[in-house]
C-alpha cells in the first residue's frame, strides 16, 4: 500500500512539473486582447455627439415647431442607405472591388455587392452579375456617419450651395446624390483609380415631407434656400 501511495505521489509531482507555465509573451498578448475587447465595447457603448444633441435639443424643437403633443411623436432618423452603381464593372470587375473597399472605409461597415435583376443584351449585362455595392447604416454608426457627412464631407464640395429639397418621396424620406467619393476624408486622392458617385437615402419615421425636412434641417443638413 505504501509503495502504491509513493508511486501516485511521484506521478502527480511529475505531471505537475511537465505542465508548461505561461510565458511572459503569452501573458502580454492576453492582456492586449483584453484591452482591445474593453476598448471596442466602450466605443460601442459611447453615445455619438449628434445623437446626444437630438435627445437633448432637437426632439424638443421638433415638438414645438411641428406642434406635437408628446416627445415620442417627434420624427426620428431610422437608417441611412448608401448605394454605388458601376456600369463599368461589367467589363472590369476589379473596379467593383475597389469601390467596395472605399465604401467600407467611408462608412466603417462591411458593404454588400448588388447584382443585376435582369439581363440587357445592349449593355452586355446578364442576370445575377454584380454591378454595384451598398451598405445600410443603423444605430451609432449611422449617427457618426451623418455627423461626418454634414460637418466634413459636404463643406468639401466645390461651389456648394446646399442640397435640393425636392428629392423627398412624400413620406419624409430624402435621397441625394454625390458626384465624387473624394469629398470624404477617408479616401486618399492619390490612391483613387476611378471617380464615381453614390446615392444616399435618409429614411425617417416622419409622416410627411414637412416633418422629414424639419428633422433633417435640425440635424444639420443644409438645403438650398
Amino acid at each position: 500500500m505504501e509503495d502504491k501511495k509513493k508511486s501516485t505521489t511521484k506521478s502527480a509531482v511529475s505531471s505537475g512539473a511537465n505542465k508548461k507555465k505561461p510565458s511572459a509573451k503569452s501573458a502580454e498578448t492576453n492582456v492586449e486582447k483584453k484591452k482591445i475587447i474593453r476598448t471596442s465595447s466602450s466605443l460601442e457603448n459611447k453615445v455619438p455627439r449628434l445623437r446626444q444633441k437630438y435627445d437633448s435639443e432637437i426632439s424638443k424643437e421638433l415638438v414645438a415647431s411641428l406642434k406635437l403633443k408628446n416627445v415620442m411623436e417627434a420624427p426620428k432618423l431610422r437608417k441611412i442607405t448608401i448605394n454605388v452603381a458601376l456600369g463599368e464593372a461589367v467589363a472590369n470587375p476589379k473596379i467593383l472591388d475597389t469601390a467596395v473597399k472605399e465604401l467600407e472605409a467611408i462608412t466603417g461597415q462591411k458593404a454588400v455587392k448588388t447584382k443585376a435583376k435582369k439581363s440587357i443584351a445592349g449593355f452586355k449585362l446578364r442576370e445575377g452579375m454584380p454591378i454595384g455595392t451598398m451598405v445600410t447604416l443603423r444605430g451609432n454608426i449611422m449617427w457618426e456617419f451623418l455627423d461626418r457627412f454634414v460637418s466634413i464631407a459636404l463643406p468639401r464640395i466645390r461651389d456648394f450651395k446646399g442640397l435640393n429639397d425636392k428629392s423627398f418621396d412624400g413620406r419624409g424620406n430624402f435621397t441625394t446624390g454625390l458626384k465624387e467619393q473624394i469629398i470624404f476624408p477617408e479616401i486618399k486622392y492619390d490612391e483613387v483609380s476611378m471617380f464615381h458617385g453614390m446615392d444616399i437615402c435618409f429614411t425617417t419615421t416622419a409622416k410627411n415631407d414637412v416633418e422629414g425636412r424639419t428633422l433633417l434641417k435640425l440635424l444639420g443638413i443644409p438645403f438650398k434656400k
